[in-house]
């Protein structure tokens, strides 16, 4: 505790919020650690596990600018792992629509496309991890934490990651899929109206991605983020690579990122993340089709 301590001690982070984080994921470790010796799929020391996972629990972090597609890859990720799919963004949209006490706060923070400080993001990861803990869940994919360098070495002394996927996509893409979204009021359910195709680059391969349109019953009842405006979706881009993309070397020499260009929507760019993590469709049934 006490070199966490000294982690801390740049700003206010109150030891109960740190002390709840390292219980939580002490918790999931163990249950890890504990399903890795008894899974004849897992290869110590890989960063990729073997092909069928079912039934062996994972710790791993998404990593990837604003609207890269982090939610949509990792719930499906989780769905055929059997992880839970822990994204701080919507533990934070959450909290914005409870009315609580930090809803105000959040909200300024949030609509300006500026990072929600470390204290209430530990604060709010840590009440979902407890969350879990008493449904029997074990292991994650956690997407939206860490940001910054500094969260990513409280996560060290916490827990050991074990892979880290970093999803890319050109800043163009990136804008025109921020500016498609629409959420169902009635379902939740995410999806995009954009429709892009950008041309490649030096005579790289273009990206084309069809929108991911909602049903009939969902049409009359979209609604777009307050946050997804060109200007608020542009300063979180300009936050994430002065903040968050150090995070990428920092992994990097930790010997755990896996970088991985997206070449498209989901019909082209899901099989070939499949390939590149080693894992093995076959026998899953599709549950996820929204849209990041």
């Amino acid at each position: 505790m006490a070199a966490m301590n000294r982690l801390l001690k740049p700003s206010p982070i109150s030891s109960s919020a740190v002390a709840s984080l390292r219980r939580c994921l002490s918790t999931a470790t163990a249950s890890e650690s504990d399903a890795r010796l008894k899974s004849p799929s897992y290869s110590h020391g890989s960063l990729h596990p073997r092909a069928d996972p079912k039934g062996r629990n994972v710790q791993w972090v998404f990593l990837g600018c604003p609207g890269v597609g982090k939610g949509t890859y990792g719930s499906r990720l989780c769905a055929l792992l059997g992880v839970p799919h822990i994204a701080t963004g919507d533990l934070v949209r959450e909290e914005l629509s409870s009315s609580g006490p930090l809803s105000h706060q959040l909200a300024e923070i949030v609509n300006q496309g500026k990072l929600v400080s470390d204290e209430i993001i530990i604060s709010l990861l840590s009440k979902r991890l407890e969350s879990g803990e008493a449904k029997g869940e074990s292991g994650f994919i956690l997407d939206g934490f860490p940001r910054t360098i500094r969260q990513a070495e409280i996560l060290d002394e916490v827990t050991d990651i074990g892979l880290v996927v970093n999803l890319k996509l050109p800043e163009s893409v990136l804008v025109e899929k921020c500016l498609g979204r629409r959420i169902c009021s009635e379902c939740g359910k995410n999806f995009n109206v954009a429709s892009i195709n950008v041309k490649g680059e030096n005579g790289g391969p273009g990206i084309s991605m069809a929108p991911l349109l909602p049903p009939p019953q969902c049409v009359s009842k979209l609604f777009t983020r307050s946050d997804d405006t060109e200007a608020v979706v542009k300063e979180r881009l300009r936050v994430y690579y002065e903040k968050s993309q150090p995070l990428e070397e920092y992994y990097r020499n930790q010997g755990k990122l896996l970088e991985f260009d997206l070449p498209g929507g989901i019909p082209e760019s899901w099989p070939r993340l499949l390939e590149a993590l080693n894992l093995d469709l076959d026998g899953h049934e599709e549950k996820h089709s929204a849209a990041a």
